[in-house]
């Protein structure tokens, strides 16, 4: 986010914390306890946001003040002194802004909506890229593996279709959680590009591959109703690992809902009958989710932005290797620190892609 637009954030929530402090006062206000319990717990993180904001400008000034020096003063020991400055100052708005996002982003979890608090299937397929997109969806894998366990979450592997020579061609999760799981996660939905030297590759030689990655909020029958008599049902033996039972036994079911011609594929479970279970899951998943983007596609002719269409052919974020950076493209920002974003640090990011959405 640009200071700007976060300066612009603060402003608001300033005057917001002002009106808030005259009508809490009020003996209406006071003798309705609940609605005075609500305002007060608003009262307070905006106090600490309203803080923060003074600081903020105050560092600013700073800011300008030595940035003058630096260009104008002709003395090398006061330009020294100021360059030290300098630098003290810009760490202290880094910190200011990071506490800024992270108190903004928590009065805004209020407003989530009825799919946010949703669990979620999640999707990852290899794209552009051969062998390396295959290993790339297993880094991704990783990374969102790592971040479940730091949020709590539990998942479970649904179904997974190995590379050629190593990680996934495709691989689809369960996941569920306490609390915001599909909410946080929306934002990941996209085409995710990898720019590194693949292991393979003799003269070092940067290539780029690519992946996609599809969130789905999970739904249940009555939000979705899925006719039997629409679906074609097809069994098949399971690939990969699982000793005996895999070669015997047709426990891998195959769906296609034939009105929208999207098909399912689970071979996970030992049973076909739970295999079929967990297929119609995702199906009703995809379709619920094919209904919801075509709304919001109608919604976006409307507003130039919107972060979190779930559009898988939109590049959404890129993953320089050579220049240790993770960039997405929808907000314009870099994180210098790609091995602590690929161990599942990626919250700040989904906090800054919130914010902007709340904008």
């Amino acid at each position: 986010m640009k200071k700007t637009s976060l300066i612009q954030k603060l402003e608001v929530s300033k005057k917001e914390f002002l009106e808030i402090s005259k009508s809490i006062i009020q003996p209406n206000i006071i003798s309705d306890q609940k609605k005075y319990r609500i305002l007060l717990k608003k009262y307070l993180t905006l106090e600490k946001i309203v803080f923060l904001y003074e600081e903020y400008k105050k560092r600013l000034a700073s800011l300008k003040e030595v940035n003058f020096i630096l260009k104008n003063d002709s003395d090398m020991e006061m330009k020294e002194l100021a360059t030290i400055e300098k630098y003290k100052i810009l760490e202290n708005l880094s910190s200011i802004e990071k506490k800024s996002y992270d108190l903004l982003f928590s009065s805004k979890e209020e407003s989530e909506t009825e799919d946010d608090r949703k669990a979620v299937i999640v999707e990852l397929r290899s794209g552009t890229g051969g062998d390396e997109a295959c290993i790339f969806v297993e880094d991704i894998l990783r990374m969102y593996t790592m971040y479940f366990k730091k949020s709590g979450w539990k998942y479970k592997i649904i179904h997974a279709q190995k590379g050629g020579i190593k990680g996934y061609k495709e691989i689809i999760l369960d996941l569920n959680g306490e609390k915001g799981v599909y909410g946080n996660l929306k934002f990941e939905s996209g085409v995710h590009r990898v720019q590194r030297i693949p292991k393979t590759e003799s003269q070092g030689r940067v290539h780029t591959s690519a992946i996609t990655v599809a969130v789905l909020p999970k739904v249940k029958d009555i939000e979705v109703n899925i006719n039997l008599s629409d679906i074609k049902k097809d069994t098949f033996r399971s690939s990969g690992s699982g000793g005996q039972h895999v070669n015997k036994t047709e426990s891998a079911v195959r769906l296609t809902h034939i009105p929208s011609k999207i098909t399912v594929e689970c071979q996970e479970e030992r049973s076909q009958h739970k295999n079929f279970e967990k297929a119609i899951s995702v199906l009703r998943s995809r379709i619920y989710q094919n209904e919801k983007e075509k709304r919001l596609r109608k919604i976006s002719i409307k507003r130039k932005s919107l972060v979190s269409t779930g559009d898988r052919s939109i590049k959404i974020r890129t993953y320089n290797y050579p220049k240790n950076r993770v960039t997405d493209h929808r907000i314009h920002k870099s994180i210098y620190n790609l091995a602590g974003f690929m161990n599942g640090n990626i919250q700040e990011m989904i906090n800054l892609l919130k914010l902007f959405e709340n904008k």
